[in-house]
């Protein structure tokens, strides 16, 4: 991107003069962790909206604590500088912001015991990801990679080649996105995001240890399932073959944001197209992303 700045090691600077090496751990490993966050913008109020971003910075710190890349900012600083780094680009849409943590020793071997930990963040527009409003998912052959394997609540840059193998699968088989089971045949999660269903008057999402990402956004539809909608919300393992049954079932994720699911498998869920539940959330969800709900303006940081 032309005229674009990033965040690198304390400062930032003109996206031309970050470079990393051909020996780095990070491209030759995939050592690395990462975060995925919005800024919402509100074109009625001209202003933009970093959404929770504290927490999403302290999950990278967690996450770099469990790959022994230590991270030399506290959540509230990182924070800051991505509210600077979003003015630096005049960001005036809603855009998307990753932050990367990584090794960059340029030694031989997958070594992470002396790590050469770099930070950057760069931003860039984003506004549909998945490019549609309701979608048709399959169930990949791939499995998701296990806690003891690599942690799926790292978020570590290298577990997403198992993400990008199973999108792959799914969309060659002409679905728009694809849905793991775990090695014990439950339902888990998309490639990057968290899945609910909707059935018999409950909301349901997989259990953290179903080996998922514990995510922002699947916390938030949560919290609005139980407290905006007075919905019984459990977490419990899913059958495959519930996800067929379900009266709904629909995606969450920073970039996914909440999108129905209206096909899995060439099965019709519920009637085939978005249902009230997902529909609810999803205007609830995007009012207050731009600080528009008094009681959840705190997830609100303003830019300008």
């Amino acid at each position: 991107m032309s005229n674009s700045y990033v965040f690198y090691q304390g400062k930032i600077v003109d996206e031309s003069e970050v470079t990393i090496g051909i020996r780095s751990k990070a491209f030759n490993y995939g050592l690395g962790c990462f975060e995925g966050i919005r800024a919402y913008w509100d074109e009625e109020q001209k202003q933009l909206f970093g959404f929770r971003l504290k927490d999403h910075y302290t999950r990278l710190l967690q996450s770099s604590k469990s790959l022994n890349l230590n991270i030399p900012y506290t959540a509230d600083e990182l924070s800051k500088w991505t509210i600077e780094l979003l003015k630096k680009n005049n960001c005036k849409r809603t855009t998307y912001i990753r932050p990367i943590v990584y090794n960059d020793a340029q030694d031989i071997g997958p070594n992470l015991s002396k790590p050469d930990t770099k930070v950057v963040i760069y931003c860039q527009p984003l506004d549909k990801y998945a490019g549609k409003s309701e979608l048709s998912v399959g169930i990949t052959s791939w499995r998701r990679l296990e806690d003891n394997m690599l942690p799926p609540r790292t978020k570590a840059t290298a577990a997403y080649l198992n993400s990008a193998l199973a999108s792959l699968e799914a969309k060659r088989a002409g679905f728009d996105e694809a849905i793991f089971l775990t090695s014990g045949n439950h339902v888990c999660e998309g490639p990057g995001e968290n899945i609910f269903i909707y059935k018999k008057g409950k909301l349901i999402t997989p259990p953290a240890s179903d080996n998922i990402l514990e995510g922002i956004t699947r916390d938030l539809v949560m919290q609005l399932g139980k407290e905006e909608l007075g919905l019984e919300v459990q977490e419990r393992s899913i059958a495959r073959t519930e996800l067929y049954a379900s009266d709904e079932v629909f995606f969450s994720g920073t970039a996914m944001e909440v999108t129905p699911i209206i096909e899995v498998d060439h099965r019709v869920v519920g009637d085939g197209k978005q249902g009230e539940v997902c529909k609810k959330i999803k205007e609830l969800f995007f009012n207050l992303t731009v600080g528009k709900n008094p009681k959840y303006a705190h997830y609100c940081t303003p830019v300008y």
